[in-house]
């Protein structure tokens, strides 16, 4: 768990799950892995196991002691939705964010189809409550059924984390989508984010009316290219979403 996260679209970060797989080629430098496998083999510390899957119990109910709303990003370094998470641990999971809903919690994965078959048995036929919003990984065009299979699911906020983007993604179907994340990749193999394919996601944010938020340009470290884009920062977020939840730390 850490407060004041580093990460520019939230607050904190929730890890009742670490250490996952490669799925895709956007997995391919993954900062979470490469941090995990330094400690690897340190005992007693949290990454002893490097980034072999592990499912904390004693960290489920680590929102509770947060009294002040706040932003979560649940599992930066790890995927809720790997296959080899048990289902009853996806509920525990789920039943601590629906039971502590004066957070807003980020729900991101690359495992789109168990999220949809996931939200449509838990939450059937209506959406699921509007503080847990649910999103997808897509860097490049190969992996963009998982936009359908989210827009699939009953949730009420549905986000795109286009980051790293590996190549360009133009005719986005942005329907029912309500945030989009652009970023480049970071760390000593990062790969090149064109500003063409960032501008073209942009424009069809805007033509769509969906807030964008660009993240970073990337390079050797996050913040190593800044953040601008043509001169300007883009932090457009859901508004009203967090207003009306009473979070306002968030950049706006």
């Amino acid at each position: 768990m850490a407060d004041n996260s580093g990460i520019e679209w939230t607050d904190a970060t929730w890890n009742p799950v670490t250490g996952c797989t490669k799925v895709t080629r956007g997995c391919d430098h993954c900062y979470a892995e490469r941090f995990a496998e330094r400690w690897r083999g340190v005992k007693g510390h949290p990454y002893e196991y490097g980034f072999d899957l592990r499912l904390w119990e004693s960290r489920l109910d680590q929102p509770e002691r947060w009294r002040r709303p706040r932003m979560i990003f649940v599992n930066s370094m790890g995927d809720l939705f790997h296959k080899d998470i048990p289902r009853v641990f996806i509920d525990k999971v789920f039943g601590q964010m629906e039971a502590v809903d004066r957070h807003t919690y980020q729900v991101l994965t690359k495992r789109s189809v168990r999220l949809r078959d996931y939200l449509k048995a838990r939450y059937a036929d209506h959406p699921g409550p509007p503080h847990i919003w649910c999103g997808v990984s897509v860097e490049d065009d190969t992996v963009r059924t998982r936009i359908d299979h989210l827009r699939m699911a009953p949730v009420a906020i549905r986000f795109l984390s286009l980051e790293p983007l590996l190549g360009p993604l133009t005719k986005l179907d942005l329907e029912g989508i309500s945030w989009v994340i652009v970023g480049g990749e970071s760390g000593p193999h990062a790969r090149q984010l064109e500003s063409e394919w960032v501008l073209q996601i942009r424009d069809q944010c805007a033509d769509a009316d969906v807030p964008f938020f660009f993240k970073q340009w990337g390079g050797r470290t996050p913040k190593a290219g800044g953040r601008q884009l043509e001169g300007v920062e883009y932090n457009n977020m859901p508004k009203h979403l967090l207003k009306s939840h009473g979070i306002l730390s968030v950049a706006s």
